[in-house]
């Protein structure tokens, strides 16, 4: 009978190499845990458990952290996962600035940077980008070579048949067809690419809103409105990437736009997005003078989420950009039929609960179906949340895999 080679399904050292994930994991889940845990856990016997431990601490991947205390009996050995057992770092490049971090293996963030852009481009992307990443690996006390990979977010979408950045006219320097080569020719890493909304849904999947669910739209307003579709828990990009770049969806209400990437806007860009606000306020007569604060987008909506009780201008406002968000997500629940969507960016966040209200009975009027309406969990950083998280997924299923 023919042996079966190393690495076959069902041979020893992949079964070990599977409880070795699973223990990994809980590890990542709880922190600590003690051996007899770890086998109540994974319904492994007491000798394996220890086995296990044993080969896990050897590779580097766990540590001792101490026993447990204040329990009857004797005390027992706790482990945690080696947080320095590998490095991740993220992105999220704007037209004004790099924001960039890095991750231990646990998803702690241990080094942080920002590099103001504007008035740098005659360094060029690439110097921008080893900058960022050097003064985030610095932050961390390490090396950029220490760091197992790196997701770098943007907005747009990289075309994966040119490799030439699209959707995103606004970032300037980024639309070289030999960008990426160059990022490759010169980072100690691997790299991916990933539009800047895509990674916000990355976010809420794993640690907000949308944990749990393997089908909804985010729908992003900040500088621009842009959706990521998740179906089958996986993200939808599309044949160019350009998967969600809902500013150019032509919607009623706005006069049609033709040439939307040279105009770099379109129908529902124009109707709900970030600019529409302080035009509504205006035609509502919400003067500037009797505001205390900067009349942004979001600060607008942040005044009239807490006002509109008492002002109607204010409630106006609210009922007049719901209807306008529900304008545009009444075609995409049309198309995709999604068990959750998600309400995120700062412009939307402002507005809170109220507009969220608002939005979801608007779109109850206009949409067959009706998906469960939430606003985002993640709020700082969404999209460099995002990046670390994508590569510490990828990073975590390379490190942790012992049956090599």
């Amino acid at each position: 009978m023919a042996g079966t080679t190393p690495g076959t399904p069902g041979t020893p050292r992949v079964l070990r190499a599977m409880n070795d994930r699973a223990a990994l994991d809980l590890l990542l889940e709880h922190g600590t845990l003690s051996r007899t845990r770890i086998g109540k856990l994974t319904g492994l016997s007491k000798p394996t458990a220890s086995q296990l431990l044993a080969r896990l601490e050897a590779a580097g991947l766990v540590v001792a952290t101490g026993t447990t205390a204040g329990r009857p009996g004797p005390s027992a050995q706790l482990y945690a996962v080696n947080a320095r057992a590998a490095f991740a770092a993220g992105l999220d490049v704007t037209p004004q600035r790099i924001l960039a971090a890095v991750a231990d293996i646990t998803g702690e963030v241990v080094g942080e940077f920002e590099l103001r852009t504007p008035g740098r481009a005659a360094e060029g992307v690439v110097r921008q980008v080893t900058t960022a990443l050097d003064g985030a690996a610095k932050d961390a006390g390490i090396t950029p070579a220490d760091v197992h990979r790196l997701v770098i977010g943007t907005p747009g979408a990289f075309d994966p048949a040119t490799g030439r950045l699209r959707y995103a006219s606004h970032l300037p320097g980024w639309h070289s067809p030999t960008l990426l080569a160059e990022l490759a020719a010169v980072l100690p890493m691997p790299f991916e690419y990933e539009n800047d909304v895509n990674l916000v849904a990355v976010a809420e999947q794993r640690l907000g809103a949308a944990r749990g669910h393997e089908d909804f739209v985010l729908l992003w307003n900040e500088e621009g409105l842009g959706a990521a579709l998740v179906l089958g828990g996986r993200l939808h990009r599309g044949f160019t990437g350009g998967a969600g770049e809902v500013g150019f969806l032509p919607v009623p209400g706005t006069p049609l736009v033709r040439q939307v990437t040279k105009a770099n806007s379109g129908g529902f860009q124009e109707l709900a997005g970030v600019q529409s606000v302080p035009r509504l306020a205006r035609a509502l007569g919400i003067e500037t003078a009797e505001q205390p604060y900067v009349p942004t987008a979001s600060g607008l909506l942040a005044h009239a989420a807490a006002h509109h009780g008492d002002d109607a201008r204010y409630a106006a406002l609210l009922d007049q950009y719901a209807e306008r968000l529900a304008t545009g997500l009444a075609s995409l629940v049309a198309v995709l039929d999604p068990e959750l969507l998600v309400l995120s960016g700062e412009v939307i966040v402002a507005g809170g609960e109220p507009l969220r209200e608002r939005v979801r009975s608007e779109l109850a009027e206009l949409a067959a179906s009706r998906p469960r309406l939430v606003l985002g969990d993640v709020c700082e950083h969404p999209v460099l949340r995002g990046a670390l998280e994508s590569a510490l997924a990828a990073t975590r299923d390379e490190v942790f895999d012992t049956s090599r």
